[in-house]
C-alpha cells in the first residue's frame, strides 16, 4: 500500500493506492488537525510527497515520528512522470494519484529527519541568503539614482548608511553560520578544506545542505541533487543537441562549487588534469568546468565517508 500527498499552504490531498488502485482520497488541513485526521488513513503504507517550499515538511516529520515509512521526492522528477504518462489534468488530487503511481513504481528511498543543528543553521542561511538578496536590491537602486544623476545628498546618506547596516549584519550571521559549523562538525570541516579548491563557504554549503553527507549513499546521488548531473539530447542519428547539467538542484551551491572548481582547476591536481583533458579535447571551458565540479563533490564524499584528511596523489 502506498500513499501520495500533495501539500499546500492551507491543507494537503492524500490518495492512498492499494494493488494499483485509489481505495481512499480525501483533503485534510495542513495543521495538526489535519495530520491526526489523516494518520489512521495511512498506517502502514510508503507515504510519499512533494518538497515544496516549507509546506510538506511539518507534516513529514510528523509521519515520521508516528513511525511511518516517508518519502521526500523532488517535484521535478514527479513532473517528468507525470509526462511520461501523457497526464493533461493537473489538480491537487489528480497530483496526489500521480505521487503515489510514482512512489509504487520506483519505490523512492526513506526520508532522514536533518538534525535540529542542520535545520537552525538552514535557516540562518535561509535568512542570509534574503539579508544579500536585499542587499543588491539595494545597492542597483542607489547605483541607477547615480547612473542618472538625481539622488541628493540627504538621500545618498541614507542609503549608504543602509547598506553598511546590510554588510554589518551579513558578516555576523556568516560568522554565526561559521561557528555553528565548527562547534557541529569541526572535524568534517576540517577535512574538506583541505581539498584544494574547497574553502570555508563550498565546505559549509556542502555540510549544511547534506546534513553532513548522512543523506546520501554515493557521490552520483548528491551530483544529481545538486543538479549538475549531465543530460544527454540525442534522437536518431540525425539530431544532436549539446549537453547541458540537469538543473534540478539549487543554484546557490552551484554558484559557489563553481567558484571552488575555477580555483581548483589551478590547485588541484586531479580537477587541473581533467580540465586540461577535456579542454585538449576541444570541449568548451564551461563543460569542462562543470566537470571539475563533479570532480570536487566526489572527492569531498570520499573524504567525508573515510573521514580522513586529503591526500595528494603521487605522480
Amino acid at each position: 500500500m502506498v500513499t501520495g500527498i500533495d501539500c499546500s499552504k492551507d491543507y494537503f490531498d492524500i490518495a492512498v493506492l492499494k494493488d494499483h488502485k485509489v481505495v481512499f482520497e480525501k483533503r485534510f488541513s495542513n495543521d495538526s488537525i489535519g495530520f491526526g485526521e489523516a494518520l489512521g488513513h495511512v498506517l502502514g503504507s510508503h507515504i510519499a510527497m512533494e518538497a515544496t517550499g516549507p509546506y510538506y515538511f511539518q507534516l513529514a516529520r510528523f509521519f515520521h515520528e508516528q513511525g511511518q515509512s516517508v518519502s521526500v521526492v523532488n517535484p521535478l522528477v514527479v513532473r517528468r512522470f507525470s509526462q511520461m504518462q501523457l497526464s493533461r489534468t493537473k489538480t491537487d488530487k489528480k497530483d496526489a494519484v500521480l505521487i503515489a503511481k510514482f512512489t509504487a513504481l520506483t519505490r523512492p528511498k526513506e526520508w532522514v529527519m536533518p538534525s535540529k543543528e542542520i535545520l537552525h543553521i538552514r535557516n540562518l542561511e535561509s535568512y542570509l541568503e534574503g539579508l544579500k538578496a536585499r542587499r543588491r536590491m539595494l545597492y542597483n537602486q542607489l547605483h541607477a539614482f547615480e547612473a542618472a544623476a538625481t539622488i541628493d545628498a540627504k538621500l545618498n546618506e541614507e542609503i549608504t548608511t543602509e547598506l553598511e547596516q546590510y554588510d554589518k549584519k551579513i558578516l555576523e550571521k556568516e560568522k554565526e553560520i561559521e561557528n555553528l559549523i565548527a562547534k557541529s562538525y569541526a572535524r568534517l570541516s576540517q577535512n574538506l578544506r583541505s581539498i584544494p579548491g574547497i574553502g570555508p563557504r563550498s565546505a559549509s554549503l556542502l555540510i549544511i545542505l547534506t546534513d553532513g553527507f548522512k543523506m546520501f549513499e554515493n557521490h552520483k546521488r548528491l551530483i544529481s541533487y545538486f543538479g549538475l548531473a549531465p543530460r544527454i539530447y540525442e534522437s536518431g542519428t540525425s539530431i544532436k543537441g549539446k549537453n547541458h547539467i540537469c538543473k534540478m538542484g539549487m543554484g546557490q551551491v552551484r554558484k559557489v562549487l563553481y567558484m571552488a572548481a575555477t580555483s581548483a582547476i589551478r590547485c588541484n591536481k586531479a580537477c587541473k588534469e581533467l580540465y586540461e583533458r577535456l579542454r585538449a579535447k576541444g570541449k568548451p571551458h564551461k563543460v569542462a568546468l562543470i566537470a571539475a565540479v563533479n570532480k570536487l563533490i566526489k572527492q569531498s564524499f570520499a573524504i567525508a565517508k573515510t573521514g580522513r584528511e586529503y591526500q595528494l596523489q603521487p605522480s
